[in-house]
């Protein structure tokens, strides 16, 4: 379990026990908690299905889901996990969509159910009334352009692989910038389509909110003998004279 502590980049939770118990050395974070519903939801969908559910029967007895939201008719909650222990207190990782914005909450250590509740409302509610999830740059569409040396083009289209949704408040749109770095000072060719080659950076008033790889969008084979020998006395050039 705690090799997918280090993979999903979670840097306030380390795990001792498989059922969750209070244990000596196990601890976690809200924000933890949500990436890791997160991750949930993202990576094993057909599974997360499964935490809207109310109730389900095994075995001849009827177990109802704990988490009293998904009969709050208010809020479109599909998930996710309820928990309690007697150090931790009455916990809650909920999960509501409202349109195309998902929003994920994490309240710990409530002294009753009905709290972890009441809070996780609350965050969810204010959460879609003052936020909202923008779409800057989608698959396929050029972000960047840079020179593609040795190749059969004179220039590189660079984008994303997966459209890119970020979640900020509202209004902000116009506020947010985006700005990229290269791996290398120079992408030589062949380069494949989607190859990795840098990163882009979504800021808000200064501050990095979001990074994604910037890819090749389209592939760059190598040119012919007498264009790369161009390049080469170009490139030779660029590198004396900037």
């Amino acid at each position: 379990m705690n090799s997918y502590v280090n993979a999903l980049g979670l840097k306030n939770t380390h795990f001792q026990t498989v059922h969750g118990l209070d244990a000596d050395g196990q601890y976690s974070s809200a924000r933890d908690m949500a990436m890791i519903g997160q991750a949930l939801i993202r990576d094993v969908p057909n599974e997360y299905s499964i935490y809207k559910e109310k109730e389900f029967t095994f075995n001849g007895i009827r177990q109802l889901n704990r988490n009293g939201l998904l009969w709050d008719n208010s809020l479109n909650v599909d998930g996710i996990k309820t928990g309690h222990t007697d150090k931790a207190g009455y916990n809650l990782v909920a999960s509501a969509t409202e349109g195309q914005m998902r929003l994920i909450s994490a309240v710990m250590g409530g002294r009753t159910y009905k709290g972890r509740e009441t809070e996780s409302k609350k965050l969810l509610t204010w959460g879609f009334r003052f936020f909202e999830t923008v779409n800057p740059l989608k698959v396929g569409k050029e972000f960047a352009s840079e020179p593609a040396w040795f190749g059969n083009t004179d220039r590189a289209s660079l984008g994303v692989d997966k459209d890119v949704y970020l979640t900020i408040p509202r209004g902000r749109m116009k506020d947010l910038k985006a700005s990229y770095v290269l791996n290398t000072t120079e992408l030589h060719a062949p380069l494949q389509k989607n190859q990795v080659v840098g990163t882009i950076n979504f800021q808000l008033d200064g501050k990095t909110i979001e990074q994604r790889p910037l890819v090749v969008l389209q592939e760059i084979p190598e040119g012919n003998f007498f264009g790369k020998i161009i390049d080469y006395i170009k490139l030779m050039f660029h590198h004396w004279f900037g």
